[in-house]
């Protein structure tokens, strides 16, 4: 119905809502619903491109630390 009734002006969408006994209020509700289901699914993208991006993080400080204390134990030597 959301689909529906999008093209629809101010006086065909109260025809089409009493042809098919819903209030406009509740379509409009359905409506903002359909577009924040979209929203949902981002939401979930972007936590997992997040949770790769702390993996991605946490390897490289690791190879950081590594990497700082053979500079120490060469500056040691020298």
């Amino acid at each position: 119905m959301v689909v529906e009734s999008a093209p629809l002006n101010e006086q065909e969408l109260g025809e089409f809502c009493r042809r098919r006994s819903v209030f406009p209020e509740q379509l409009a509700s359905w409506r903002e619903a359909c577009n924040g289901a979209n929203g949902v699914r981002q939401v979930r993208e972007d936590s997992a491109d997040n949770r790769k991006l702390v993996r991605r993080n946490a390897e490289l400080e690791s190879e950081l630390r590594r990497m700082e204390k053979a500079l120490a134990e060469a500056a040691a030597l020298l």
